[in-house]
């Protein structure tokens, strides 16, 4: 039998080893990676990828993109996707900085809890992304709003990134997105005041809300925080918390290692999808969802 064979694409001057080890891990017999990867290029290193390996052998060549940009690594997936052809055509998978993955654990832990202790959905939910400008946040929103949630995204330093982002966002989606004014705690408490979950993807190391501001938030029922470097992103949201009881008003907190450990299992079983599947795939943030529901 041919072996697996993953073709890993960046944008960036590395390719992250977090993504390398993942997929050797999954069952990929080889690993090549390809660094300073443009959007123009793409097509033919997917065409190299597809056309040197017989029709039968197709589904056991895979192609990853990864780096930091989420919408540069779905316009990466589409002209991959438009390059291949039949009977030739090799799985795809896109996870830039594993935001897909992390975005999608994120959003099916607190949909598992928000049923679980509050007995509603994430249709209709008003959810705040802090952190919206990076990958996760932004895949994060992407994810809610689709689910039907009523999503704003909170700029740290003011409005204007943050609108540019959600008119990319309906552009590319069809879905509308708010947006909010995050740049002092007085602003994040109006923030947290009026909205039911607070999803916390900021930079590693910083504190996002502090436990005054949660314990004035009568609204919060969920504040997720993907940040496992100290300070971490929500004051009194320990790494391990997975439904704990967070400030006054009943809330509960969503900690990043059990965000993690779903992130961990849905990047790995998306790679084991694709050395297993009899047919094609192209995946991203969607199925990341579809699997981490399952896994939450």
């Amino acid at each position: 039998m041919a072996k697996t064979i993953l073709h890993m694409l960046t944008p960036l001057a590395h390719m992250s080893p977090f993504d390398v080890n993942m997929a050797a891990d999954a069952g990929f017999d080889v690993v090549a990676t390809y660094t300073n990867v443009s959007l123009a290029e793409v097509a033919g290193l997917t065409q190299d990828a597809m056309f040197s390996r017989a029709p039968r052998d197709a589904t056991r060549t895979g192609l990853f993109i990864a780096g930091k940009d989420a919408f540069l690594a779905l316009d990466m997936l589409d002209a991959a996707a438009k390059s291949l052809l039949k009977p030739f055509e090799i799985s795809l998978f896109a996870d830039p900085a594993g935001s897909f993955t992390t975005a999608a654990a994120m959003l099916a832990v607190v949909e598992k809890t928000y049923a679980a202790r509050f007995g509603k959905t994430l249709a209709g939910a008003r959810i705040a992304i802090f952190g919206a400008t990076g990958v996760v946040g932004t895949a994060a929103g992407v994810i809610g709003a689709l689910e039907g949630a009523e999503v704003t995204f909170v700029g740290h330093d003011g409005i204007a990134r943050v609108t540019r982002l959600a008119q990319e966002v309906k552009r590319r989606f069809g879905v509308e997105i708010g947006v909010a004014d995050g740049a002092t705690a007085q602003a994040r408490g109006v923030v947290l005041a009026v909205n039911e979950i607070a999803l916390c993807a900021a930079k590693a190391g910083v504190r996002v809300l502090d436990a005054a501001q949660i314990d004035a938030a009568s609204e919060l029922k969920i504040a997720a925080d993907v940040n496992a470097v100290p300070p971490l992103g929500v004051e009194g949201v320990e790494l391990h918390a997975n439904g704990e009881p967070l400030g006054r008003h009943g809330a509960v907190g969503i900690g990043a290692l059990a965000i993690g450990n779903v992130k961990y299992r849905t990047e790995s079983g998306l790679f084991k999808q694709m050395t297993e599947s009899g047919k094609p795939l192209k995946l991203d943030f969607r199925h990341a969802f579809a699997l981490a529901r399952t896994l939450a």
